[in-house]
């Protein structure tokens, strides 16, 4: 049986919400909107409310004393609450395009081995746009399609694209393998929780040449922030790096981590003595990496030696 639930996190979001929403009720396997409202303070409740008048459908959740906990936190309680045996994701900004799930549910038919689908994603701006992010923003995908064994490694990378969680649907069975969204990141906890996925489950390319879902750009989105993602991305890999070593993944793809992690702190500006004390304490932690080629070629000493010894 293909039953969808779609989680929408909804903060402030009285400008978008009833558009998100109603893409969703409008496809044919959806069987419920989930929709956590994550302490609005604008009549973000009032429309959700009206609409969930019209259509049962909707069901409409909030954190312990209506507080403001953030989008992990507020997807997490979705999926919790979620009784679909599949899981999409929109964003209160964003929104479906017609026939979002029947290409999916084709896939699924035909392959069973297939746990999750990914997708393009394309772009409607609520304010005007340069030619440069329409060109940049245009599409998130990623090239071609990869193979599932392939996927962690190729979207490390980044020479095949990536694509987004609103383009993603997954068996709702996988996240006890893979565990729920870091509420500890307020960004970046989409690409950890794809990795993981891409570690802990099948997942298969959709439709990568045009959109399924429309993300919408304004002034306030969080994805424009450079300086919030500075600081989350190096805090994503070192918590991808902790559930690596936790689920004991091969050290040899755990290297790929650990790449972009150091790569990521010297293009941030952490300095070698920053990198000699995160060196040492990831020594403590997992002392199963010592003595390995992986670890040692990491030293920052090595990692760095072409700017020391230039």
């Amino acid at each position: 049986m293909f039953t969808v639930s779609v989680i929408i996190p909804a903060f402030n979001a009285e400008r978008f919400i009833e558009k998100a929403v109603l893409s969703a009720l409008q496809q044919q396997d959806v069987l419920e909107v989930v929709v956590v409202n994550d302490g609005s303070t604008d009549n973000t409740q009032v429309i959700l409310e009206k609409l969930q008048g019209a259509d049962g459908k909707i069901k409409i959740y909030h954190h312990e004393n209506r507080m403001n906990k953030g989008r992990s936190a507020s997807r997490n309680l979705g999926i919790k609450k979620a009784i679909g045996n599949y899981i999409a994701f929109l964003d209160a900004d964003d929104f479906y395009l017609q026939n979002r799930f029947d290409n999916d549910k084709k896939i699924f038919n035909e392959n069973k081995n297939a746990e999750g689908v990914y997708n393009a994603i394309g772009v409607h701006f609520y304010r005007d746009a340069t030619v440069a992010e329409k060109e940049e923003l245009h599409l998130t995908t990623v090239t071609e399609s990869i193979r599932p064994e392939e996927l962690f490694e190729t979207l490390l990378s980044g020479k095949k694209g990536y694509f987004s969680i609103d383009g993603l649907i997954i068996k709702k069975n996988v996240f006890e393998r893979t565990g729920y969204f870091s509420e500890d990141l307020i960004v970046a906890e989409d690409t950890e929780l794809i990795l993981k996925m891409a570690l802990k489950s099948v997942l298969v390319s959709g439709i990568i040449d045009n959109p399924v879902t429309l993300r919408g750009v304004h002034d306030e989105n969080s994805f424009s922030n450079e300086e919030l993602y500075r600081v989350y991305r190096i805090k994503m890999y070192d918590a991808l790096l902790r559930w690596c070593m936790m689920e004991k993944i091969a050290l040899e793809r755990v290297s790929a981590v650990l790449k972009l992690l150091w790569d990521y702190r010297l293009r941030y500006g952490k300095t070698i003595w920053e990198d000699l004390a995160y060196w040492a304490r990831l020594a403590i932690r997992y002392p199963q990496f010592l003595g390995t080629k992986i670890f040692l070629k990491n030293f920052p000493l090595i990692r760095r030696r072409k700017l020391i010894f230039k």
